[in-house]
């Protein structure tokens, strides 16, 4: 399904071609594309996914939530683990396999972070990450129906990650996997109550801000040295 969405937005975007103007950002050539698909993930937020983050958020105890949420992150280990090995990172590789153990088996099936007690440390990586350590380049910013800002990159990487997931990948039983989805989802959008929240009181340009913390943020996360091209800002 996330395939095939995703597949869909890549094409609408090179259908879209250059609609900006000269004065662009020059990240961001797909400017009007990406402002209709966040209205329209905004709708979708407001009418139904934030509401329910809400009300979990508000009904659900706090340790229940942490349990959760260290669950799904304790997954993520395992494909950060498979990426840090194509990276040929092997610091990380071995750190967050370790992680994926010591909370598996210690921590009740990822429940509980004993591996972060124990001061074994996270790197959370992906394939758009590994594209970035082998030099390719970002490419413009895209916003994703449903899923938010990315790149044209990371997007592509989003394909492959979504194949090595182990919850839409590895349970077969259709009810629990679509469960283990809703609940997932949910829980992200309950982290990121906080930063919504705060981006509502905000008087300038919600699209801006967003595009360009995503933009920072990731370049941060996959580190300045890895990526083999610099936007002229000048152009």
């Amino acid at each position: 399904m996330w395939t095939r969405l995703m597949s869909s937005a890549l094409l609408v975007m090179l259908l879209a071609g250059c609609a900006t103007g000269p004065n662009a950002d020059p990240r961001d050539p797909l400017e009007p594309f990406n402002r209709s698909v966040m209205r329209f993930n905004d709708s979708v937020d407001a009418a139904v996914v934030r509401p329910v983050a809400v009300a979990y958020r508000d009904v659900v105890p706090s340790p229940v939530r942490t349990g959760v949420h260290n669950f799904f992150g304790n997954l993520r280990d395992l494909w950060s683990f498979v990426n840090a090995t194509l990276q040929a990172r092997p610091q990380e590789a071995a750190e967050n396999f370790m992680r994926f153990n010591v909370n598996t088996f210690l921590g009740f099936g990822g429940v509980l972070d004993i591996a972060t007690e124990m001061g074994i440390p996270r790197t959370t990586l992906d394939v758009g990450h590994t594209l970035a350590r082998w030099g390719v380049p970002p490419g413009p910013y895209l916003v994703l129906p449903l899923m938010g800002p990315s790149t044209v990159r990371d997007s592509l990487g989003m394909m492959v990650d979504a194949r090595g997931d182990l919850v839409t990948q590895g349970v077969d039983h259709q009810s629990t996997r679509n469960t283990l989805v809703v609940v997932r989802v949910v829980d992200v959008r309950t982290q990121l109550l906080p930063a919504t929240d705060m981006l509502d009181e905000i008087a300038f340009d919600r699209y801006v801000f967003i595009r360009d913390a995503h933009l920072q943020r990731r370049l941060s996360q996959i580190g300045r040295e890895t990526e083999s091209i610099r936007y002229d800002l000048d152009e």
